[in-house]
């Protein structure tokens, strides 16, 4: 599936879904530097997405860069109160109440 996304990526086809899919891909596998890069390309064109948000922050998490979960998960938040998504916003509240712990330690 990556592949052909990438391949979609280097014909110029450049959007949210796109970068959403490649992210996705790229956490499953566990390369988590590549997740970051095309979530956060996937919240810029599209700030609302909060499920992008989620992964960001989770990936983020992956790599230690505990500030950059926090911040991403924070934005999601805001994007998935904002338009209602109540899955989203619980379990990204769960996601920082984790975090807080972790950091803690």
């Amino acid at each position: 599936m990556i592949e052909s996304l990438e391949k979609m990526l280097a014909k110029g086809v450049d959007n949210s879904l796109l970068r959403f899919g490649l992210g996705k891909g790229y956490l499953d596998l566990g390369e988590n530097a590549k997740a970051v890069e095309h979530f956060q390309r996937c919240v810029e064109f599209d700030p609302k997405y909060s499920a992008a948000w989620k992964l960001l922050g989770k990936a983020h998490l992956a790599l230690a860069d505990f500030a950059a979960a926090r911040q991403a998960w924070e934005h999601g938040l805001e994007a998935a109160r904002n338009h209602g998504d109540k899955q989203a916003e619980k379990e990204m509240t769960v996601f920082l109440k984790k975090l807080d712990r972790t950091v803690q330690r």
